[in-house]
């Protein structure tokens, strides 16, 4: 089923790299990298991370202050957009706040604010008064921090399906939009550093010992990184628009993807199908690339079986910001629908040399191009994958 395409009105990120959309963009042009050697006081691992420069630093508002943690400090960075701000207000005064939805992905939502208190609880054998899981580790307190922050009363949900968690959030907006749910939907994610994401991944031996390179020969694991950000869709066409997207389950195994990319092909053929387009029509493709051995081979099977040779452009920008995880989808949405507004090709920070057997038209410097329609994809542990098509608009 044909869905009508949902118009880009603002969009927002925080990132390892600064505030702000213009800051990754310039990074990524440069081959600037937001990584950097573990400098996490409350972790010792030895490991490169994207952790934001200033996150400490941020202060939520006394009013917000029951939802004091370091997720919804990102979260709340990503919000004093005010083009996003400006955005918002508009939809508002169209439709009243009760008219516009919000859907939010995660991973791990605050549970760094849970591993500390836990660590006082064993220090001293009580949890400290200050701890509340419902307003900061819980997956439904992003989304009511995010509607008290913003004033908005319409419907919301959350979404925690690992790294796919907010791309999905895009496809659950179009139907709403579509079935008259909302008049608007803000859709967003965010995840931040926490130990369970980087003990975890160090036990499955895929964090990487330098800044990680997607594709490259060389590529040890991923840099987790942290993000927040926001996309508003609505109705009125805009200059860039979501066309549509697919999800599939391969459920190969709890961590690795299938390695002939079933479920990535999947996903692609469906995203392509429900934004009524062949192959043909994509000009641009964000890959996953988190730059582990076994995903960037089977993502690059998967590209290779739908696309065939017609040479696509392909990139991941996870050089760049980490792997954020949970607000993966989110960021790297933000990264193509910026590339199809600036009409330029994101490289790699740093790609040398490839696997023989990747055989794709990978994008090595920031290069002007025609490019009309676009891909991203986002592929999460337990086979759960998003593929989403965003097109230039009016």
């Amino acid at each position: 089923m044909l869905l009508k395409p949902s118009g880009i009105a603002a969009v927002s990120l925080t990132h390892s790299l600064g505030v702000g959309v213009a800051d990754l963009w310039n990074a990524m042009i440069n081959h600037r990298s937001g990584l950097r050697p573990n400098d996490l006081e409350w972790c010792d691992l030895d490991c490169w991370i994207g952790r934001h420069p200033d996150v400490e630093r941020f202060s939520i508002p006394k009013h917000l202050t029951k939802y004091e943690c370091r997720n919804h400090r990102l979260v709340w960075s990503a919000l004093q957009d005010p083009l996003l701000q400006n955005a918002l207000d508009a939809e508002y005064s169209k439709y009243g706040t009760d008219r516009v939805a919000l859907v939010m992905g995660t991973s791990t939502s605050g549970i760094q604010s849970t591993e500390t208190a836990y660590a006082e609880r064993i220090a001293t054998g009580q949890w400290p008064a200050s701890f509340n899981f419902n307003d900061t580790h819980s997956v439904e307190s992003l989304c009511q921090f995010v509607s008290d922050a913003v004033g908005l009363t319409g419907p919301s949900i959350g979404i925690a399906s690992a790294c796919a968690s907010s791309a999905k959030v895009f496809l659950i907006a179009q139907k709403w939009l579509a079935t008259g749910v909302a008049d608007a939907v803000l859709v967003g994610g965010a995840d931040s550093l926490c130990l369970s994401t980087l003990h975890g991944f160090n036990a499955l031996q895929l964090l990487s010992d330098t800044a990680c390179r997607p594709f490259d020969r060389r590529r040890n694991g991923i840099s987790i990184g942290e993000a927040a950000g926001f996309a508003l869709l609505t109705r009125e066409d805009s200059d860039v628009i979501f066309l549509g997207g697919g999800e599939s389950s391969d459920a190969h195994h709890i961590t690795t993807p299938d390695p002939e990319g079933s479920g990535a092909i999947n996903a692609i053929n469906q995203a392509l199908k429900h934004a009524g387009i062949t192959a043909n029509d994509i000009d641009y493709i964000n890959a996953h690339g988190t730059a582990t051995q076994s995903n960037d081979r089977a993502e690059a099977i998967a590209l290779k079986h739908v696309f065939g040779n017609q040479d696509t452009p392909v990139s991941s920008t996870k050089g760049a910001t980490g792997h954020t995880l949970g607000a993966a989808g989110i960021t790297e949405a933000v990264v193509t629908i910026e590339a199809l507004r600036r009409q330029v090709l994101p490289p790699f920070t740093e790609l040398g040399q490839t696997d023989d057997d990747i055989d794709l038209n990978f994008v090595t410097k920031a290069v002007p191009a025609r490019i009309r329609r676009a891909m991203t994809n986002n592929f999460g542990f337990g086979g759960t994958n998003c593929s989403l098509i965003f097109g230039r608009g009016a």
